[in-house]
């Protein structure tokens, strides 16, 4: 089963180049909570550390300052998209061929992953894990042996791989990012003094005082060899397709990826909601943190106050990326809490930014109701997702989306609204820069990258006794 996807950190000839990567990975930690690693170049091998929970549990000053030698580093923090939550699936994935010392971190899902990894085992491959990124690392060493260059061989194996990807990969003192053909996921470049990192969000930047430079083009190679950087193209046939929920949920809202500043969209898809569906009540409320900055743009383009009338708890981690619907369950119990006295008799506009489950809201609005709101109505920053993802995100079968099996009208009713209305797909093109750039899979079923024969089939597949089965 897929869930949430992955943070990447690189850097190439800082002296400090471990410690710059766990702060990397520190400022990527929203993006996965379950494993954390980091490599290192010390000249004649690569070094690693990988350990299972939060970068601040994995490492420590010794990792940093004696064990992690080197000048190029990268890093991988992880929430398993394919692959079972083991150590020996903690990412960088580490190759030894011959001279050749190889670590490949990958953000993203392969989705013909099943088909090259028979055709590799049937030509003598040995798999140590169930990553796809095992996949692309033994298509590497494949086309090493008909290449000329690393690069290349990279290239050939990114023309046998289908799905989407950003990469980090270390090659003893070379370090290489790229990316998928249709640029689905974020990755970008940046420079610290004279030296080069990549990060898949800006925020990573921030923290460690860095320039960001740009993000990588779809189908790009970007190499730091001996501190230059080279790029090639392997791919420029096809159309972008960036995942358009990195805006609407997944990056932090002060990161600028595929050129667009978070929060500046989602404060627009805000605004559009605003439009679409304006109600009369006595505020505007968020359920926080993800909704926040809708609701900024709502409050503003109503007119209505804006009220933070639910309290999250911080240490308590998101709800969408926990593994099991046991802890999503506690985790809504914990997390959020109701300021009591801003809630009895009042018409409330509460913003979500997505819906997938439902169980998680229907819980917060249950709660809302027993304090003794009079009216409460919600309004949703992305279209209804009535689709799976194959590329990364944590719903991977139709039989779980709530908006693929029942009408509006039915999901406010089970959720205990007295109105509910999702941002339209023309008003969510609206609120961001480039409207004709983007992977709306999960709300349409437009499949940009072809999926396998082995996959699809079953997770398309709708629940319409999903509802019931809630109650």
């Amino acid at each position: 089963m897929k869930k949430e996807y992955c943070g990447l950190f690189g850097v190439y000839g800082h002296k400090e180049a471990a410690r710059m990567t766990y702060f990397g990975l520190y400022a990527l930690q929203h993006r996965g909570q379950e494993s954390a690693g980091i490599v290192t170049w010390d000249g004649e091998t690569i070094r690693e550390q990988k350990g299972m929970g939060l970068v601040a549990d994995v490492f420590n000053e010794r990792h940093l300052s004696k064990e992690l030698k080197g000048d190029i580093a990268m890093g991988h923090i992880r929430y398993s998209t394919t692959g079972a939550s083991l150590i020996r699936n903690a990412q960088p994935f580490l190759v030894r061929h011959g001279d050749l010392r190889l670590a490949v971190a990958h953000n993203g899902n392969l989705v013909n992953t099943y088909e090259l990894r028979t055709e590799l085992e049937q030509n003598g491959s040995i798999f140590q894990t169930t990553m796809d990124t095992e996949v692309f690392a033994h298509l590497i060493i494949k086309y090493l042996h008909e290449t000329d260059t690393i690069e290349a061989a990279i290239a050939k194996a990114c023309s046998r791989v289908r799905g989407a990807y950003s990469m980090l990969i270390m090659a003893n003192d070379k370090l290489i990012a790229l990316k998928d053909p249709n640029g689905v996921r974020p990755l970008g470049l940046g420079r610290v003094g004279d030296r080069y990192v990549f990060a898949t969000e800006t925020c990573a930047f921030d923290l460690i005082e860095a320039e960001y430079l740009r993000p990588l083009e779809p189908g790009e190679i970007v190499t730091i060899h001996k501190n230059k950087l080279t790029s090639l193209r392997f791919n420029d046939t096809e159309p972008k397709r960036q995942c358009i929920f990195e805006l609407i949920y997944f990056a932090r809202p002060d990161s600028n990826i595929f050129g667009d500043v978070v929060y500046e969209r989602r404060k627009a898809m805000g605004v559009m909601l605003a439009k679409e569906a304006p109600v009369d009540a006595d505020f505007v409320m968020p359920f926080p943190d993800s909704g926040n900055y809708a609701a900024v743009g709502y409050s503003q383009e109503s007119g209505l106050p804006l009220e933070l009338a639910m309290i999250c708890n911080h240490y308590v981690g998101r709800t969408f990326i926990q593994p099991s619907q046991d802890m999503r369950d506690f985790s809504v119990r914990v997390k959020l809490n109701p300021v009591k006295s801003m809630v009895k008799g009042k018409r409330i506009i509460i913003i979500e930014d997505s819906i997938v489950r439902g169980t998680t809201i229907r819980a917060r609005v249950r709660k809302l109701r027993e304090l003794g709101a009079r009216e409460l109505h919600l309004r949703v920053s992305c279209p209804a997702i009535k689709f799976p993802c194959f590329y990364g995100i944590d719903f991977s079968s139709k039989g779980e989306l709530i908006a693929a099996n029942h009408s509006v009208e039915d999901i406010a009713r089970f959720m205990g609204l007295d109105s509910l209305h999702y941002l339209t797909i023309p008003g969510l093109l609206d609120s961001v820069t480039d409207d004709d750039a983007w992977c709306l899979a999960c709300f349409d079923g437009n499949y940009p990258i072809p999926l396998s024969d082995k996959m699809g089939k079953d997770c398309l597949e709708a629940n319409p006794g999903i509802i019931k089965e809630f109650c």
